[in-house]
This record gives structure tokens, sequence and C-alpha cells, in this order.
């Protein structure tokens, strides 16, 4: 017998993993299309998309059958893309020119000094020992992702799976690093 959306949503619920990677295969394209038409930048359509897959699983429950889930999922991506043009907006820039240069005497240099890079590298260090506390497929995507900067594409060639199981291995790999974060600041502050 062959399963409807709703069976899909229902087992998703339950935390059915192939439920989950059928609505991402299913949903996927249609969502992707709509946030490249709305932004016209791929990487940030895909990075959209990406997320709003994320918030979506994350929040299954929540999800009420009186809308299509496309439509909800649709929903979803635009409030994403809301918020990464907030994101945006809040990062200013200041127009120098002669004219106007005595206005900015007092702006505080903020670029890095040694102690800044103390820090810096001692982050890094940190978010690393955490990477390494997950599974080694996830610990391999973040790596190829965010330490050599790969496209969704070029991963998934080296790893020669497809495009989706790709992207929801990293999109499971953020989530579970910033449980295994937040599970490690809690502790580290009931000491």
């Amino acid at each position: 017998m062959k399963k409807s959306i709703t069976d899909y949503i229902e087992l998703a619920r339950k935390g059915d993993q192939s439920a989950f990677t059928f609505l991402l295969n299913h949903y996927w394209s249609e969502v992707y299309l709509f946030m490249v038409k709305r932004i016209n930048n791929e990487t940030d359509a895909e990075d959209v998309t990406i997320e709003t897959f994320s918030k979506a699983f994350s929040n299954i429950s929540s999800y009420k059958d009186t809308y299509a889930f496309n439509t909800w999922l649709i929903t979803i991506a635009k409030n994403v893309h809301i918020d990464l043009i907030r994101k945006r907006k809040n990062l200013s820039f200041l127009d120098m020119n002669d004219e106007n240069n005595s206005t900015y005497n007092n702006i505080v240099d903020d670029s890095n000094n040694i102690e800044d890079d103390i820090i810096q590298e001692q982050n890094l260090k940190i978010f690393k020992s955490y990477i390494k506390l997950l599974k080694p497929h996830y610990q391999e995507v973040i790596e190829l992702r965010y330490f050599q900067e790969l496209s969704y594409n070029e991963i998934a060639e080296i790893l020669d799976e497809p495009l989706n199981n790709v992207k929801v291995k990293i999109m499971r790999a953020k989530k579970l690093l910033a449980e295994i974060i937040v599970k490690q600041i809690d502790q580290n502050f009931n000491l």
C-alpha cells in the first residue's frame, strides 16, 4: 500500500528518519526554487532551504493539517529569509570620506590583537573538541563543509552520496553539535 504525505508526516512526528528523508526529497526542489526566485542567490537559497527543513523537522509536532505541508514549509522559508535579511541589516558599514572624517575620530579600533588571536584559537580548539563528540560521519561532513569550505555538491562527490543525503547529514550534524554545545555549557555552569 502506497503511503500518503500525511502518513509520512505522522511517521516523522514519531521520529522515523526515513520519513524525514522522504519529506526532504519530496519538497526540497519546491522550497529551494521558491527561495532562488525570491533571493536570486543560489548559495543563500540553499542555506535558507536547509535551515527551513531543520526548523520544520524540529517543530514537526506543531504542524497543523489545516494548511498543506508545502505551504507550511514555504512560510517557514519566508521567515528564515526575513531573519537572514535582519541579520545582514545589523551589519552596518560607514562610508568615511574627508568631509566627515572628523566625525569619526573616536571610533574604536576593533582589529584583532594578540590576546584576541589567542582567545580565538582557544575557542576554535574547544569547538573542535565538541565536534569530536559527534559520530565520525557527522564529523566528516562538518569538516568538509565548514573547515574546508566545500560546496554541498563537492561533498556529495567526495562521499559518493546523493546530494540530498549530504544536506540531511549536515543539517543533523549541526543540530547534534548545537545540542552538544548546550549540554557542555550547562554542565560547566552547574559545576
